[in-house]
């Protein structure tokens, strides 16, 4: 399989657009190629938001796993995929996904690391792994800590995707709407974003990394990185 990701930019927005065959499955030079193209943008300073999408009938279908089983090295697969995933709480500029088919696994954890998502409604988002008596290790982390351990076991446990409404009632996704009107719908998330880019190239990262730690320390750090804000400025 050969990937490829293309970049298209109007109006500060930038569009990358990946392609992996009929199912877009994730090999380590597709998932290298995503992670250079989101790295480029975030360091550009023509570039204010971020929007992934993808060709094909589905959004991502996860880790190339007929590759694997083919021979090829599982552990350089999913090396390459926590490397992406590092990268999406790190990037300073809002990022969103336009989900147009079925996000599964892998595909799953990419909605899962944006900060805004929007599906049409016949889209599955979430993990089948576990239906075949495998465990989604790396793919549930964005997951978890987006949706939280309650509801994510609600797709993991079963190995049941969520449904486009389930996911936005859970959060995973901002809104559901009709094919023709989804790239409007998840533009109009990132153009209202847009408006504070300045504050949140400071504010997003810090925004994931507080997430993630104890009440009080974040509570702590936010304190610091406040005081910091105000000694830039004098």
């Amino acid at each position: 399989m050969t990937g490829s990701v293309t970049a298209n930019d109007a109006g500060g927005l930038r569009t990358l657009t990946f392609e992996a065959g009929e199912r877009n499955l994730l090999d380590p030079r597709t998932m290298g190629l995503l992670r250079d193209a989101l790295t480029a943008a975030d360091e550009d300073d023509a570039v204010s938001a971020i929007l992934l999408t993808a060709n094909g009938p589905l959004f991502c279908g996860g880790l190339d796993i007929p590759a694997i089983r083919a021979g090829a090295d599982p552990l350089e697969f999913a090396g390459a995929l926590v490397e992406l995933l590092h990268l999406f709480p790190r990037l300073t500029k809002p990022i969103a996904a336009a989900v147009h088919g079925d996000a599964l696994a892998g595909g799953a954890a990419l909605v899962a690391a944006v900060d805004y998502a929007v599906a049409v409604p016949d889209a599955r988002i979430g993990s089948q792994e576990v239906s075949v008596g495998i465990w989604p290790m790396v793919a549930q982390v964005p997951l978890v800590h987006r949706i939280g351990i309650r509801a994510a076991l609600e797709n993991i446990g079963c190995g049941d995707p969520f449904t486009a409404q389930r996911a936005m009632e859970l959060g995973l996704v901002q809104d559901v709407v009709e094919p023709a009107q989804l790239l409007g719908a998840v533009t109009g998330w990132l153009t209202g974003a847009m408006r504070g880019a300045a504050a949140y190239a400071i504010g997003r990262p810090s925004l994931y990394e507080f997430a993630a730690m104890d009440y009080d320390a974040a509570l702590d750090a936010a304190f610091d990185r406040f005081a910091s804000m105000f000694k830039e400025d004098s």
